[in-house]
Formats: C-alpha cells, sequence, structure tokens
C-alpha cells in the first residue's frame, strides 16, 4: 500500500474523493490514504470592504497550506486560483489535471435587496473569498452583465457559512455561496441572482508520480460511476460533513437539495486551449503576472502519463 496524504475537501468540491475513501475503493487501487485538516490552525478571516483585489493576498491560507509545508501530497480546489497557487510555491507543486466534481457556486442577495437581476448589481458589493473558486466565478459570472468598471467585490472569508453570515449583517450587498447553503439561503428568502458550474484541479507535490495519480483516479473514477448511478443516495454528504457545526444545515434534509446541482464526471486532462484561455483572462484581470506561460504550472508529464494508464 502507498501512503499518500490529502487535504481535507468538502463535498462540493470533492465528493468522489470522499466516496472513494468511504467505499474501499483506494484501498483497492493499493493507496492508503490520510486526510489533513487544512483549515486546522488556519487564521480566520472576516470581511473587509476595503479590500477589493487578492494583490498582496496570501494564496494558502486554506488550500494548499499544509502542501506547502511538507504535511500533504495533493489537494484539490479551482482551477483558477491553482493557477495562482503553483505560481507562488515554494515546493515546485504542480497542477496534475482535472477534478471530478463540476462544482455549482452562485450570487445570492438577502431577502430585502432591491436587486433581482445581474444587471443590478452594477456598483454593488459582492463579498467573495478571494483565491477561491466563487471569486473567479463571480466575476465570470458579473462580466457577461456590468461592465468590468462596474463590478465591486470585496474580501469575504472562505466558507459560505461565514459569508453567509456576514450577508445577513448587512456587511455585503451580495455574496458567493455553494451548497449546501445555497439550498440553506433560498430556504430563508435569499434570492439566487445568477449561477454556474466550473472546473477544478488536482495539485501535486513531487511525490505523485503517474503511477500514484493513476491509481487514485482509478479509484475516484469508480466512485464517479456510483455516485451517477444514484445521486440521490449521496445527497446526505452534503448536510453530514457541514451539520456538525452548523444546526441550521444539520436540520435540512436531502429533499431540500438538487440532484441538478451535483454533477460528476471523470476527472481528466486539462486541455490545452482551455489551458490558455483561462490563463489568459487571469493575466487579463491583473493575476499570474510572473508566469509567461500556462503550461509552467502544470505537470504535463504526469498528466499525459497518468491518464495513458486509466
Amino acid at each position: 500500500m502507498k501512503r499518500l496524504v490529502l487535504e481535507s475537501t468538502a463535498p462540493f468540491q470533492g465528493l468522489p474523493e470522499l466516496v472513494a475513501y468511504d467505499e474501499g475503493l483506494f484501498e483497492k487501487e493499493g493507496l492508503d490514504i490520510e486526510w489533513v485538516d487544512r483549515d486546522a490552525g488556519a487564521e480566520k478571516k472576516k470581511t473587509v470592504v476595503d479590500v477589493t483585489s487578492p494583490r498582496g493576498l496570501n494564496p494558502f491560507t486554506s488550500h494548499g497550506r499544509l502542501l506547502e509545508q511538507g504535511q500533504a501530497d495533493m489537494y484539490n480546489a479551482c482551477e483558477w486560483g491553482n493557477y495562482c497557487r503553483v505560481q507562488e510555491t515554494g515546493i515546485k507543486s504542480r497542477q496534475l489535471g482535472r477534478r471530478a466534481i463540476i462544482a455549482y457556486g452562485a450570487i445570492v442577495v438577502p431577502p430585502t435587496s432591491p436587486v433581482y437581476t445581474p444587471q443590478q448589481l452594477a456598483n454593488r458589493t459582492v463579498g467573495v473569498p478571494f483565491y477561491f473558486g466563487t471569486h473567479y466565478l463571480a466575476l465570470h459570472l458579473l462580466e457577461g452583465f456590468v461592465p468590468r468598471e462596474a463590478i465591486r467585490v470585496c474580501h469575504a472569508p472562505n466558507g459560505s457559512r461565514p459569508r453567509l453570515a456576514s450577508l445577513r449583517r448587512g456587511e455585503i450587498e451580495a455574496t458567493t455561496l455553494t451548497e449546501p447553503y445555497i439550498t440553506l439561503a433560498e430556504k430563508q428568502g435569499c434570492r439566487t441572482i445568477c449561477s454556474g458550474f466550473f472546473h477544478g484541479t488536482e495539485v501535486g507535490s513531487e511525490r505523485v508520480d503517474a503511477q500514484t495519480y493513476a491509481a487514485f483516479n482509478r479509484a475516484v473514477r469508480e466512485a464517479v460511476r456510483r455516485i451517477n448511478a444514484d445521486k440521490r443516495a449521496y445527497l446526505h454528504y452534503f448536510i453530514d460533513y457541514h451539520g456538525p457545526d452548523d444546526p441550521e444545515i444539520a436540520a435540512l434534509t436531502i429533499d431540500d437539495l438538487r440532484e441538478s446541482r451535483l454533477v460528476v464526471c471523470d476527472p481528466a486532462p486539462i486541455p490545452l486551449d482551455e489551458m490558455q484561455r483561462t490563463f489568459d483572462w487571469l493575466k487579463s484581470w491583473g493575476m499570474l503576472e510572473g508566469t509567461a506561460s500556462p503550461v509552467d504550472l502544470v505537470d504535463l508529464d504526469v498528466q499525459r502519463e497518468a491518464h495513458a494508464a486509466l
């Protein structure tokens, strides 16, 4: 058995990995998986409306923090953020390929908001977690409706629970959420203004070779098959993961959750054309200034060899 240490992952971004672990699929592939809590000891953040870009902020406040410290071998997070993290790595970490879950996020407003359409979010403060998936998703969603100069985002905590709390306190006019907090917010009268799905990637240290990554992906592919065969049977993960620390989530039932918001597919290589478009878009927002090419941020050899072995 090969030991592989993974940073912890929430269901909205890592359900297939959680299922593969719980149902013994990693063991069948010869992997001894250990989880480490990426948020244990991490600094807790608050909404800061005066911080309006990620410039100067640490990209390793949660995802990648333990890997950079040598305490983990792999983590998964949104593809956009992982380009930015890998640019700043101190241990030569690289993206290895796309993860299996297609994450779902939304911009929501409180029940009393006068906003009903994305166009009405022009010049209104949207709290986002910089370097995390819904930060970039918000920019993509908003720039389809309002000029870039009218997009107003500010620094809000990682984690949908504290962002929803910030929205309730009136600190921000809108925020981004993932499941099950989109469902919770809607049940409490909040409105979803726009939403979308987005890719994530797996990032590994130099200790993760092609053979190990292929074994990891074989287990995840079987988990994907099982989830797609009966999505309803796996919705409880969204409640079970957050419920012990959040009584509002614990009060939800799987009937409250929408199967259509759970999308999983086989892990795959990052297509070169999409890699370049993502890179160019991040550059257009003033990010990735220290990198000349997206291929510098992906281990193309491990990606190719691992997926060829599936």
